[in-house]
Order: C-alpha cells, then structure tokens, then sequence
C-alpha cells in the first residue's frame, strides 16, 4: 500500500495541512463573541488572546530557521499535526474546567499554535522540493487550501451552532481535532524529499543583503496584517459592529472573505507565469485598502460586509505571491527562508489584529468619537469596531510603499547607469 503513494499524495498531505492551520487561525475567532457570553472574555482579552497565537507562531517561525533543515520535514510536519490536534482537543474542555477561563485559553492558544507555526514553515518548502512533480503554480493552489478550510471552518461551525446551539461549542472543537489527527498518519507514510544540506542552502547573509527579499519581508509584513485583521474580527464586526445575525454575518463576512480569497489564489496559480507578480501586489494593496475603508465607514451593513468579502481577493496574491517571488530568486533558501518570510508573515498576523482589537476598546470609552458616532445612530460599541477596521486600512499602504520604494530604487538604479 505504501508504495503507491506518490508525491501527489505528499501534496494532498500538505493541502489538508494548510486546511488545519487554518482551523487554527479562524475557528478560535468564530467564537469570540460565544467566549465573552459563557466565559465573561474582554474585548482586550480577545485581542491579546489573537497575539498569543501569532507570537507563538512567531517564536516557531524562529526555531525553525535553524531547527527544520535538521529535523527534517517528515519530522516536523508530523510534530505540528500532533500539537495542533492537542490543543483543539484541550480547547474543548480546558476553558470550562479552569476557574480562569482567559488563562486556559492562553494556554490552548499557545498549543495549537505551535502545531501552525510549523505548518507554516515546513509545508511551502515541502511542496517547493517537489514542484518539478506537480502542475505550475504550485505554491497558489498549496495556499488556496488555507482559504478553503477557512470557508468549511465558518460554514461547519456555523451550521453546528445553528442546529446545536452556542452552548455546545466545545463539541464541535473536539469534532475538528480528527483533522490533524487523521493528517498525522498520512505524514508518517508519504514520500518526502531530503532538506538541503548547508552547503547547498543559500546562505542567510546573502539573503539580507538582498533587496528583493527585504521586500518580501514587508510584504509578509503587510500581507499577514491586512489578512486576519480582517480575519480575526469580521465575525464580531457583523454581529456586533453591524447589527446582522451570527449566522447572516459569519456567512457573508469571513466566510465569503475565505471563498473570495481561494479564488484569488486558484487564479493566481493558473495566471502567474504569464503576469508581472511585483504589479499585481501593487494593485491588490490599493484594492485591500478601499476594501477596509468601505468596511469601516459604509452605513450600509451589506455594503461593508462586501468590502469584508471582497478583501479576501484582495489579500489572497500577498502570502503566496511573495513566496513565489522569493523561491523563484532563491531556489536554493531552503526551510530557513521560509520561515524568515513565515516570521514577518506572523509578525503583521499578530501585531494587525492586536491594534484594532486595540483601538476598537479605547475607541468604544472616547467620549469624542462616542459622540460623533451618535450622529449616525450608532452606538459605542459599533463605533469602537469600525474604528478598529479603519486603522486596519494602514497595512495595505505599507505593502504599496514598499513596492513603490522598491520600483523607485530600482528605476533610480537604472538611470543612474545610463547617465554614464
């Protein structure tokens, strides 16, 4: 049986992988609202609950730039399942067990977060190593998958709910655990290609020496903030923010985000080799930041959870697109670049929903803005949330700037050398 799995079903294996961390990313944030009901969860203690699982990614993205390469993928990829799938399962009973609930969120949050952190750094190089197996664009259709498990992960949770009820939300985190669990077992079988060895790796100097490769960092930067800021609080935003049911809201907004975005990323895998990458980031940066804006100042709740929805395909070119970018530069980075770029990646996914959960708080006890959001019949807590999405729109213009300052430098560059 086991010879005849192929490197098509390593890929398969690292297409569910990305469907889990998404679970990770999304599933924790479809329930905010249900964790300030039943466990008396802040706003503030929402957001901080956001950085934790993104500066546990992060700190994983550290290790992982000397540690895969050694481990070897097989290794780490079974490890991330196994962590992932235990801190789903602890997630379903830690929180009602403990009498500080925030703290046993903390802690499941940090448990499955590692299992994605690792996700995030050894499934890319993976099918990177393999790619000469697989149809072109690869890298695209890899990361479609975290769009689709994202859409399933809001559709299965919503539905559940609807049919269930909130109060058996615990279920539902137990129901999700299989997923990794089942992942593991395909890990331990498929083929998987050796890791570079240092002397063939390109060397981490050269790499930071590398203005194209600063680039992609900001971008990664820029791209992860724009993506879960959005991410992290639309579900809430709907509910709360926009006064539309749980389920109208979650359906419209993360979800329709998630089907936009998996449909920007299948796109740009079947497009890609015919466009200008550096071009296509800069138009859906603008895009992404019309987007936000829309979100946070239309009065009309339809029209602002399109500009959620819409976001996605805005957002969908940024992670893999930059990727792509850096491995076609960098055959030879091996798993220490992509987890330089997972790092920077999970640095704008932390420090993105962490300022808008920020914002919105302070925003929703100002007294200035409570007034002025009185105007158009809205109250503090739906002003604190619009201004939260509004700062968001900051993050798609830091990825313009650095692609214009990147095209600038390059053109001065160029004219430099024909004044001579």
């Amino acid at each position: 049986m086991k010879s005849k799995l192929t490197y098509k079903s390593t890929a398969v294996s690292c297409y569910i992988g990305f469907a889990v961390q998404a679970i990770i990313n999304n599933f924790p944030s479809l329930l905010f609202v249900i964790f300030r009901t039943y466990l008396g969860i802040t706003i503030s203690q929402l957001a901080s609950l956001v950085s934790a699982l993104f500066l546990t990614q992060l700190a994983v993205d550290i290790f992982s730039i000397r540690w895969v390469d050694k481990l070897g993928y097989r290794v780490t990829a079974v490890i991330s399942h196994v962590f992932s799938a235990a801190g789903l399962v602890l997630l379903g009973f830690l929180p009602r067990m403990m009498e500080n609930s925030y703290v046993a969120l903390i802690i499941c949050s940090m448990i499955y977060a590692v299992g994605a952190g690792f996700q995030e750094t050894v499934l890319s190089p993976i099918v990177e190593s393999i790619s000469d197996e697989l149809d072109s664009g690869a890298m695209s259709i890899l990361h479609s998958f975290y769009c689709l498990g994202q859409c399933l992960t809001v559709i299965v949770t919503t539905v559940f709910i609807k049919i269930f009820g909130e109060q058996y939300w615990y279920v539902l985190a137990w129901l999700l655990a299989l997923v990794p669990a089942y992942n593991t077992y395909r890990f331990m079988r498929v083929p998987i290609r050796k890791t570079l060895s240092a002397e063939e790796k390109t060397p981490l100097k050269e790499l930071f020496s590398s203005r194209i490769f600063i680039v992609a960092m900001i971008v990664m930067i820029g791209g992860g903030a724009s993506e879960l800021s959005m991410v992290q609080w639309s579900s809430m935003f709907a509910e709360k923010g926009l006064g539309v049911s749980k389920v109208i809201g979650d359906l419209l907004g993360p979800c329709l985000f998630a089907v936009f975005m998996f449909i920007g990323r299948v796109v740009c895998g079947k497009v890609e080799e015919k466009i200008n990458l550096q071009k296509a980031l800069m138009v859906c940066s603008v895009m992404s930041f019309i987007c936000y804006l829309t979100s946070a100042l239309s009065l009309n709740a339809f029209l602002s959870l399109a500009g959620c929805a819409l976001c996605g395909f805005a957002v969908s070119i940024m992670w893999p697109g930059t990727l792509t970018l850096a491995a076609s530069r960098y055959p030879k980075g091996g798993a220490a670049m992509f987890s330089i770029l997972a790092l920077c990646g999970d640095l704008g996914c932390s420090f993105g929903p962490w300022l808008s959960g920020k914002v919105s708080d302070l925003s929703r006890q100002n007294e200035n803005i409570i007034l002025f959001a009185s105007k158009f019949s809205l109250d503090a807590e739906q002003a604190g949330l619009r201004m939260g999405m509004l700062v968001s729109a900051v993050f798609p213009l830091l990825i313009l700037l650095g692609l214009l300052f990147f095209r600038e430098k390059k053109q001065t560059k160029q004219n430099h050398h024909k004044t001579q």
